[in-house]
């Protein structure tokens, strides 16, 4: 049977020997702490993830578009649209032996090989920019963080022979996860390089 009296009422102790209020109470406590520090964590790799993810996408369309224009030996290109704050990437081909140019893009003489197709769509809470504070590729620090590079045109061609344009494009996430796609003109190479704000440097990935 239960002890019965003042004792009992004190401890607040069940008779099948559960768990106090206090002791409850003090769980529910660390529990809760314990959520605190992990969801900003957990937000932080999340977005890291995406934004990582994002820049590799863009790497392997890039790689894409070299493959295509040295297989059908003619340009092949990824155009970059200006889409309200941010930007949409369209797939294009030279149609008339001339290269890539924008008023043959919009006339449909250099013909498009996909929609546009904006990076939010893919990959949550990814954006084209550089955010503020954070140094260009060079190490550089930036007049603008727009983060497509690849001339004002805002097309990356491919050359038939391996070779392509050069240019960076930087994207990142919203808890400050920063990219950057940069692919070097003489040999087409497309390479992913992160931001490490602790050392303030990128790091090819």
């Amino acid at each position: 049977m239960c002890a019965r009296g003042a004792g009992r009422a004190r401890r607040l102790r069940s008779c099948d020997g559960g768990f106090t209020l206090v002791e409850l109470l003090f769980t529910l406590a660390i529990a809760v702490t314990i959520m605190t520090i992990a969801l900003p964590e957990g937000v932080r790799a999340r977005d890291e993830y995406r934004t990582r993810g994002a820049a590799q996408y863009l790497a392997s369309r890039m790689a894409q578009a070299r493959l295509a224009a040295i297989r059908r030996s003619r340009f092949v290109g990824l155009r970059f649209e200006a889409a309200g704050a941010d930007y949409a990437i369209r797939s294009v081909e030279d149609g008339n032996g001339n290269g890539l140019k924008t008023p043959e893009i919009v006339s449909g003489t250099d013909p498009s090989l996909s929609m546009p197709e904006r990076l939010e769509a893919k990959f949550t809470g990814v954006a084209f920019g550089i955010l503020a504070g954070v140094p260009d590729a060079d190490g550089q620090p930036v007049d603008s963080l727009d983060g497509v590079r690849v001339g004002s045109a805002g097309i990356l061609s491919m050359n038939p022979n391996g070779s392509s344009s050069s240019g960076t494009v930087y994207v990142h996430g919203r808890e400050r996860s920063q990219y950057a796609v940069r692919v070097l003109g003489a040999t087409g190479r497309v390479r992913v390089l992160k931001y490490i704000e602790a050392t303030r440097h990128w790091m090819e990935q």
